[in-house]
């Protein structure tokens, strides 16, 4: 094995822990499943740590890494509307929103160029609302903390990003599209 496929193999593991992380939700064993998400978490900056320090960098672990997050984003956001710790509507936006950009990027890779990853400053925000909400929605499951008001006001936050990312990654697709188009 070399060396440049670890943070492959970190990834790998980091979707593997998918299924405890719902099993433990499913059970009701909070403090375990945050603890997974911990350890998901800090896989998630080790593979990437590897993988910028040591240039271990591979086209698969570029799909590998973002696949991985998403997995562990979906499972977290249905599992935790399965259980009613998080309205369905709400799990559906959030699920929307990815499986609108997903859509948009396969049709503009297929039908005008090659997508390169170019998150914008509300997506990566969104991404870590989105995160800060899961972790401590489980937490007040499991300890009553914090309050169901800061819960509400981030998943205000939440619908906010969500509003703004979309809006421009559909409008710099089809910007970009009408583009090419015009070369």
């Amino acid at each position: 094995m070399k060396l440049k496929y670890i943070p492959n193999m970190i990834c790998v593991v980091r979707i593997i822990l998918v299924v405890p992380i719902v099993w433990s939700l499913l059970q009701g064993r909070y403090g375990l499943a945050l603890g997974l998400i911990l350890i998901a978490g800090l896989s998630d900056a080790l593979d990437g740590f590897l993988a910028r320090r040591f240039d271990w960098r591979t086209r698969l672990g570029g799909l590998l890494d973002p696949a991985a997050d998403k997995l562990l984003m979906f499972a977290a956001y249905v599992t935790l509307a399965w259980i009613g710790l998080v309205p369905i509507w709400f799990t559906a936006i959030v699920v929307g929103r990815d499986i609108i950009i997903i859509t948009g990027a396969i049709i503009y890779q297929l039908c005008v160029a090659p997508v390169h990853g170019d998150p914008t400053g509300a997506s990566k925000l969104n991404t870590v609302l989105q995160i800060v909400f899961v972790l401590l929605t489980i937490t007040h499951a499991w300890r009553g903390q914090p309050p169901v008001l800061a819960l509400k006001l981030l998943g205000a936050a939440i619908l906010t990003t969500i509003a703004i990312s979309t809006i421009q990654y559909v409008t710099t697709g089809l910007s970009r599209a009408r583009k090419k188009g015009a070369h």
